[in-house]
């Protein structure tokens, strides 16, 4: 995947992240984080725990959040000294 095709798609994700995350449908955010989580190589990815409740959402989302970033932002270093 080229450093434009990742962008562009994790710049969905990120809408779809933050349209979620602003309406408190922290189940739908936790969902695109799974999904954004997907996109990055193996030995980038996060290992989410499974959301077991609804109630856990948002503490969820709040404690994978920023990890994500980072991880997204070293796989882009990545894709830009290809």
């Amino acid at each position: 995947m080229s450093l434009q095709e990742f962008d562009a798609l994790i710049d969905r994700m990120k809408l779809a992240f933050e349209y979620a995350d602003n309406l408190g449908q922290y189940v739908e955010a936790a969902k695109v984080l799974f999904q954004m989580n997907e996109e990055l190589p193996d030995d980038l990815q996060l290992s989410l725990e499974e959301l077991d409740s609804p109630e856990n959402a948002k503490s969820f989302v709040k404690q994978y959040n920023n990890e994500l970033k980072f991880a997204i932002v070293d796989y882009r270093q990545r894709l830009m000294n290809v």
